[in-house]
């Protein structure tokens, strides 16, 4: 699989014979499992409602789009969690998708993109039996994590593009899924451990780029998350009770979770990312659940789907796999 081949057009993937790797363990494998368990506890009739929204949004070529505009593949890689999570992913829309995936294979890219892409195949080929690289170069995987390590700054992480002078906790947390996903090892990994407790804070928990001081609940989550990775979730105490007296103090009188203790209300994707923390950390009563519950219950719409939060007027796929995400932690 030639990505971003050098040149002037370094941001367009190409793909052309070889088996593809899709792992059935990992991070992103052991979420799905426990979120679908979950989920499976709640009434037909919910996730039903939930699955059909997230089927209307199924563009005719396959893929699915945010609010507007045209299909995405950030989008349809959530769209598809959804619906794993909803067990809900038929051979016909992940053969659908399949196709949107497909011609995304020669397409404008970031390294978002590329997550998605790459996770997106792996969902589709668990929904659908779907081998969407199968028909790249036998060195694909190298190729792409030559991608990846172009992206590494001077302080051990990995940045949105070449040449940063620093990493992005974020961005840094998405390659190193991304290596898991190839089965492939983190090269490194000592001076990317140092990289991210570099971006641990005074209160207990991370930020997302050096200047920083006040730690967000987001970069918190990705934080722990590339421990986890790092060191297959053999986490000291040192390195989670922080953390989790952080996350701790992050839910609003809402019920949910917020982004920082400088905002004062709570949002969605804050509260799913803090909450499957804690709940990873063996820590998830620290926070008064069914209050969560209640909120994360307060976004969800009768026909489907979830807002982002009180203040939000519409729903999106993003949002819904946050929303179900929750609903499976806090229940």
């Amino acid at each position: 699989m030639r990505i971003w081949d050098n040149g002037p057009d370094t941001n367009r993937l190409h793909c052309a014979n070889t088996h593809t790797i899709y792992p059935v363990t990992g991070y992103l494998h052991i979420l799905n499992q426990l979120l679908a368990t979950a989920l499976a506890r709640q009434p037909r009739a919910r996730l039903a409602r939930h699955a059909e929204y997230i089927a209307r949004r199924q563009n005719p070529d396959g893929g699915f789009s945010g609010r507007q505009g045209e299909s995405d593949l950030y989008y349809t890689a959530f769209a598809l969690r959804a619906l794993i999570i909803l067990n809900a992913l038929t051979p016909d829309r992940a053969a659908a998708a399949g196709q949107f995936l497909r011609a995304s294979l020669t397409s404008q890219a970031s390294i978002v993109d590329l997550f998605s892409l790459l996770y997106g195949c792996l969902v589709a080929h668990a929904g659908g039996g779907l081998d969407i690289l199968a028909d790249c170069p036998a060195d694909w995987p190298e190729r792409t994590t030559l991608l990846f390590e172009s992206l590494r700054t001077k302080d051990g992480g990995y940045a949105k593009a070449p040449g940063a002078a620093s990493g992005s906790t974020y961005y840094t947390f998405l390659v190193t899924l991304c290596y898991q996903m190839l089965d492939r090892e983190l090269p490194d990994k000592d001076h990317l451990l140092q990289f991210i407790m570099s971006r641990r804070r005074d209160d207990g928990g991370f930020v997302e780029i050096p200047p920083m001081r006040r730690s967000g609940t987001n970069p918190t989550a990705a934080g722990i998350g590339i421990l986890q990775l790092l060191k297959q979730g053999d986490l000291a105490t040192a390195e989670t009770q922080p953390a989790i007296d952080f996350l701790a103090r992050m839910p609003s009188p809402e019920g949910g979770l917020r982004a920082n203790n400088s905002i004062p209300l709570a949002d969605l994707l804050s509260t799913f990312t803090g909450c499957w923390t804690l709940d990873q950390l063996g820590a998830l009563n620290r926070i008064d659940r069914p209050q969560a519950l209640a909120y994360v219950n307060s976004l969800e719409e009768n026909n489907g789907g979830f807002r982002a939060g009180l203040w939000d007027q519409e729903i999106d796929v993003e949002y819904t796999f946050y929303g179900l995400g929750s609903l499976a932690l806090l229940t």
